[in-house]
């Protein structure tokens, strides 16, 4: 099968997207993808095709680069985009470089579209190797998916099943140029050491090396995928709805986790926690045995790079964003009780019914309030707390609204109605969290 039959079958899936968008570097693989697309183009009815290029500005030739790929484009009816970027390479000028791209393709994503990227197989081998020495999981040495969202629309790599060598001759009988990165020869930079040391050894052992790591890498692939419906089974029975249902945190019920084997609990939750944090090394994963296995009265937490897995009232709490600090105690006066009032770091509380006399304030617990509740007499609010299932992580957040420096209402718990605030209800909206909570 030719070269343009295979690349047509791979992006079969996506004909009828509103359009393809080609990661366009000037180098070897784009030119071939890019001069490939436009000879289908010629006798396939496709979606429109352009052209992408992310000028870095690490290369005193960048300029020439750009210019190079111009023409190419304008010889093939392609319409073409330069995008400037500023790469912050202070801890890995490869890895800023690569998030400096994604963030542009993905800025230029409309909805549905499609970005066509030209990683081919010896990339693959070459990302599987990388990643294995890295010490990554079973997620990262799937390697590089065929496709993938990415922002509104979907990133697709469909050279991933052709090598470098059949993309390369199919170049030169094309009679087509490419530009060469001189940064792509430094053995310095980790890839680069696998591509011109590593696999060139490995092929003279192993001829079909970099096919056989790229299978492996599909076949990790399919490993992951299963990984994932595990999680999936698993966390049906512990993402049942949480009490309070006016918390708006992400949580699991304990007990269902706690009944699986370590290797399946670290297996849930991985994959409940991917979207909100880093995942820890696995040496750190302590840090989940220790959680789990506190005793009933403790309040344990375990700190992840995005936040905070706490447990409380027989569930693991996600906590980000404005739930690490404390509000401020200094009471919030409420001057507009016809309006909303937001709480710096802590949401925001409206009224409901009777408005109390007095100048109101919202407060929080500073210990030993004591509330009245008609029919139970005086009772002490942390214990009212605790007997209305109210996380520990809540109680010293929880809006108190006072009306002439008397406690008259309690966030969000009609059910503790105070002697004295008769017809008034306080609603409380609490913070969501950090980025994707909302």
């Amino acid at each position: 099968m030719s070269l343009e039959s295979r690349l047509l079958h791979v992006l079969e899936p996506w004909r009828h997207v509103p359009a393809w968008k080609v990661a366009f570097s000037g180098g070897l693989d784009s030119t071939v993808l890019l001069h490939l697309l436009a000879r289908l183009r010629e006798r396939q009815k496709l979606p429109p095709i352009s052209a992408i290029h992310v000028h870095h500005g690490l290369q005193a030739v960048a300029d020439d680069w750009v210019e190079h790929c111009r023409a190419q484009c304008a010889a093939l009816s392609v319409p073409f985009e330069v995008r400037h970027v500023q790469v912050d390479g202070a801890a890995s000028l490869e890895r800023a470089a690569r998030e400096a791209r994604y963030a542009v393709f993905a800025e230029l994503l409309g909805q549905d579209e499609v970005l066509l990227a030209a990683q081919h197989r010896d990339d693959q081998a070459e990302t599987l190797l990388l990643r294995l020495l890295r010490g990554a999981g079973v997620r990262g040495l799937a390697a590089m998916p065929v496709s993938r969202s990415l922002a509104a629309g979907w990133l697709v790599r469909p050279l991933l099943g052709i090598g470098r060598a059949e993309l390369e001759g199919w170049a030169r009988g094309q009679g087509l140029g490419w530009i060469e990165d001189p940064s792509n020869r430094d053995v310095r930079l980790a890839r680069n050491f696998l591509r011109h040391e590593i696999l060139p050894r490995l092929a003279r052992h192993w001829p079909a090396a970099s096919a056989v790591l790229a299978r492996d890498a599909e076949q990790l692939g399919e490993a992951d995928a299963l990984l994932g419906e595990l999680a999936m089974l698993d966390l049906r029975t512990a993402g049942t709805p949480a009490e309070p249902d006016w918390l708006p945190l992400p949580s699991l019920q304990l007990a269902p986790l706690q009944a699986l084997s370590e290797a399946r609990q670290r297996n849930a939750l991985r994959h409940w926690l991917r979207p909100l944090t880093l995942l820890p090394e696995r040496e750190h994963w302590a840090g989940w045995s220790d959680l789990r296995d506190a005793a009933v009265a403790a309040a344990p937490l375990w700190r992840l790079a995005g936040g905070e897995l706490q447990r409380a009232g027989g569930r693991l709490w996600w906590l980000s964003g404005a739930w690490l600090q404390a509000p401020a105690p200094a009471a919030v006066p409420w001057g507009d009780p016809a309006q909303p009032l937001t709480l710096p770091g802590n949401g925001r509380v409206w009224l409901e019914g009777h408005v109390p006399a007095g100048a109101l304030q919202i407060r929080y617990r500073a210990g030993g309030e004591v509330l009245e509740l008609p029919g139970r007499g005086h009772r002490d609010l942390k214990r009212l707390l605790q007997e209305s299932g109210v996380p520990v992580f809540v109680r010293g957040r929880l809006p108190l609204l006072y009306a002439g420096g008397r406690l008259v209402a309690l966030a969000n718990l009609p059910q503790l109605q105070v002697a004295g605030g008769a017809g008034v209800r306080l609603h409380w909206q609490p913070p969501t969290g950090g980025p994707g909570l909302s």
